[in-house]
């Protein structure tokens, strides 16, 4: 038997065994999953009565909240593609990004209504929907549309597995964000993979810290549902806010990017609450460090620490740094160096570490070479860019773009972006092994290390630190410091610090090609950001 593979085969899951639990907890809002059904089944009968017909694109203008996640599956229920968009870019970017997708429909936090009459230029013919009561500018509000009859569930068996379900835009860093788009299949695969290689259980509640317009939330929204977990949304990353709903909802499970969880270790409130329900702390989104995932196991001694890696065009998770019952450690440090890597892949997907003529470099856990990917979890490409699309899929290998090595176990340690690598006199100078010396520091709060022209080396890596509030220390204690853990040729030629916070992206990635930028600017750049 042949049944079509589909998130909404998460859904349909949620409805049938967990009918009556609270699924969805947003704000002071709590839905059960029946409820929660109900309202996607609503917003999908109003999509369809909209005039979309399979494959237009619904947009989202949307901080964490439980309308975002119900749009999830509301647009596929129709065979509409949801595009959740980032609520961090600029009212230009925003209209680039609309201008591209074409949507036709948008429903928008009224915080956002200020926007679309901007985006109706780029948009003329779209619905646009107030998720609150935005009569200005927008069409109509959700409470209206939700007063439609439910859209019927569906046949499963109508539903074309190959079609795209989801679209979400990179970050952009390298030019102009990319529309990665990803299908009924991969979406539904990716959530067995997460099931399968997760510990979890349907008593478990995960905390959507992490931006749902991120690389499909991390594949939480599928999983999360799948398995009939509560999900409570983080409208916004405030650490003392994180950490009271924590305590307040009992959560079991927190997915964070580095920055983020240095920002809980830092917040003051963090000793006088009740934390000790939280059992897993997914790390994500960038490399982390050994001396990191140390602190947050001492800060939070009941949780399991796990790194994973991944890319919005994977689904986005690729492995975990999991356990492996063939190899044990010699120490604690030994295993926090390794819970710091990218770990195993996932089941259903392939891994190599290829070098430029596209051969496997040794598993010496020294020669580097780019990841390449195939599997169950890659994207069909990137949305009206096929050459793009060629381009990053060759000979069925989808290629990251990221530097890593690898040893005989398969474990993957990404050591850097191919763009942010620095190269010193011939010398390659992996910026985040740079970093991670510096914020071993516990004086240190944020570290970016970027390249700088220098017209003896080519290039010569600069560091951009910000302290600790009330910590001191020079410049000459710093490289010091890092000069115990580093070769003299990594060590930064210059460290500017500075006080405000460094430059992020809405997904809290810090944006190094801005840093770099106040070195190259007016200059032949080698590196492009």
């Amino acid at each position: 038997m042949n049944v079509p593979l589909t998130p909404i085969r998460c859904f349909l899951r949620a409805l049938d065994l967990y009918p009556n639990k609270i699924g969805v907890v947003s704000g002071n809002a709590r839905y059960t999953y029946a409820q929660f059904g109900d309202r996607c089944r609503r917003m999908a009968a109003a999509i369809r009565a909209a005039g979309v017909v399979a494959g237009d694109r619904v947009a989202f203008l949307s901080f964490n909240t439980n309308v975002l996640l119900e749009g999830y599956f509301a647009a596929p229920l129709v065979g509409a593609i949801a595009i959740p968009l980032n609520v961090r870019l600029h009212a230009t970017e925003l209209q680039v990004l609309v201008g591209h997708a074409q949507p036709r429909m948008l429903f928008y936090e009224d915080e956002f209504s200020r926007l679309i009459d901007s985006l109706r230029e780029a948009v003329p013919d779209c619905e646009y929907i107030s998720i609150e009561d935005d009569t200005k500018h927008g069409d109509m509000s959700l409470a209206t549309i939700l007063e439609i009859d439910p859209l019927p569930l569906p046949d499963l068996l109508s539903i074309d597995e190959n079609s795209i379900a989801e679209l979400f835009y990179t970050s952009g860093s390298t030019g102009r964000p990319k529309g990665v788009m990803l299908s009924h299949r991969t979406l539904y695969l990716h959530a067995l993979s997460l099931a399968s290689c997760l510990d979890h259980s349907d008593r478990q509640v995960v905390l959507h810290t992490i931006p749902l317009f991120h690389a499909n939330g991390w594949g939480f929204p599928q999983f999360g549902t799948m398995c009939g977990l509560k999900q409570v949304m983080v409208r916004r990353f405030e650490p003392t806010q994180v950490l009271r709903l924590v305590e307040e909802e009992g959560a079991t499970i927190m997915i964070v990017v580095p920055t983020m969880a240095t920002a809980l270790l830092n917040c003051p409130d963090r000793s006088s609450l009740n934390l000790s329900d939280l059992q897993q702390i997914i790390l994500g989104g960038a490399p982390s460090s050994p001396e990191l995932i140390a602190q947050l196991e001492a800060a939070f001694p009941q949780s399991t620490v796990l790194a994973g890696y991944g890319l919005t065009e994977t689904t986005p998770v690729i492995s975990t740094a999991r356990a492996k019952s063939t190899i044990a450690f010699s120490d604690e440090a030994e295993r926090r160096r390794f819970a710091s890597t990218a770990g195993w892949p996932f089941i259903g997907v392939e891994v190599r570490v290829v070098d430029a003529k596209g051969l496997d470099v040794p598993r010496d856990y020294t020669t580097v070479g780019e990841v390449i990917v195939r599997g169950d979890n890659v994207m069909d490409g990137y949305y009206r860019e096929p050459e793009l699309t060629q381009a990053a899929i060759v000979d069925g290998w989808f290629h990251t773009g990221d530097i890593a090595v690898w040893n005989e176990e398969l474990c993957i340690h990404v050591v850097d972006r191919k763009k942010d690598i620095i190269i010193s006199g011939g010398e390659n100078i992996a910026s985040v092994e740079v970093e991670h010396a510096i914020l071993a520091n516990s004086a240190v709060a944020e570290c970016a290390v970027v390249s700088a022209p220098n017209t003896r080396w080519g290039e010569v890596p600069v560091a951009i630190v910000v302290l600790k509030d009330g910590a001191s220390q020079t410049a000459d204690e710093l490289l010091a410091f890092a000069a115990k853990r580093l070769a003299k040729f990594k060590l930064p030629q210059q460290i500017i610090f500075q006080k405000d916070p460094l430059p992020k992206s809405g997904t809290g990635k810090i944006q190094k090609h801005t840093l770099r930028e106040q070195f190259w600017r007016g200059k032949k750049k080698r590196v492009q950001g």
